[in-house]
């Protein structure tokens, strides 16, 4: 899920579109190769360190290039660590639905994140949910059960609720997020993320570490390389549109991810994923445009209060 900011001054809505586009191909090709490094035997830990692991130098790189090493000074570590262990959880059920499910049908269930941000928002939150919110929650679920079709459809049970727990916990990170762009940018928070993380994941790199080839580090690498990639042209993004402007590019993933898959790993969805697609994604686009239209009203809110 995005990190929700406005845009900067200098709003040029077509590049946020295209840097949102290649993001998206992005953090589809780390998902391609986690699965292609799973198929090789590489334990899904290992996987999460390396992958965080690389990001660091990259960042560091990237931010001396740019605002400068100063820019990570922050007066919230405990929020930071707190967000990087709510992460480390997620990153634990996105990989492992990656690695479980074909490639289009984890990428559909990620989509549920926005219809668990609005139940998460009402319980949590204590925010009113109205019908156009709660419609989209029921549209999504009904997407989710003609997927995963419960005792007699294609993917595993198991496999699917994993991915809904991943989709689940990106939706609760997106809280923490939300208070933390109060004080910190996007590159603090993902250098913190990655920083925290890495030790975290590190502790069982002894128990789950194993020898590679070439090939396999090469593939541990590039999901590095991916990931970083993916994730600094969702805050480049954000410096030429808003959240709301540039979400709908989201949903190409499912074309990288229905790619890859024929591609690579010689499957294609079945015809209830194509059903059920359109439902999940139709709900997040009906939850995205509410969210729009709920924050201009309260822009204008307080607009109105402030010239008054």
């Amino acid at each position: 899920m995005a990190i929700a900011m406005q845009p900067s001054p200098g709003t040029r809505p077509l590049l946020a579109l295209v840097i949102r586009l290649g993001a998206i191909a992005g953090l589809a090709t780390m998902s391609a190769l986690i699965k292609l490094a799973a198929e090789r035997g590489i334990h899904v830990l290992e996987i999460m360190f390396w992958r965080q692991f690389v990001t660091l130098p990259i960042l560091l790189g990237w931010l001396a290039l740019t605002s400068g090493l100063s820019s990570l000074r922050t007066a919230r570590p405990g929020t930071h660590l707190l967000r990087g262990l709510y992460g480390t959880i997620g990153m634990v059920l996105n990989f492992g639905a990656v690695i479980l499910l074909p490639l289009a049908e984890a990428t559909v269930l990620n989509f549920t994140a926005p219809i668990w941000a609005t139940i998460l928002a009402m319980v949590l939150l204590k925010e009113h949910v109205g019908v156009w919110r709660w419609s989209a929650v029921l549209l999504g679920f009904v997407g989710i059960l003609v997927i995963a079709q419960p005792g007699g459809g294609h993917i595993p049970l198991y496999g699917a609720l994993v991915a809904l727990g991943g989709a689940f916990m990106i939706a609760l990170i997106s809280i923490q997020i939300a208070d933390l762009s109060r004080t910190e940018s996007p590159l603090r928070i993902v250098f913190y993320f990655a920083l925290f993380s890495t030790p975290v994941t590190a502790l069982a790199l002894p128990f789950v570490g194993s020898a590679h080839d070439a090939q396999g580090w090469l593939l541990l690498l590039a999901i590095g390389i991916a990931g970083s990639i993916g994730q600094l042209l969702l805050t480049a993004a954000l410096r030429f549109g808003s959240v709301a402007s540039v979400i709908v590019m989201d949903y190409s993933a499912l074309f990288w991810a229905t790619l890859y898959g024929w591609l690579i790993f010689a499957t294609l969805p079945p015809t209830s994923t194509w059903f059920g697609a359109p439902l999940v994604m139709a709900a997040g686009l009906v939850i995205a445009w509410r969210e729009h239209r709920l924050s201009r009203l309260r822009a204008r809110a307080r607009s109105v209060a402030e010239g008054t």
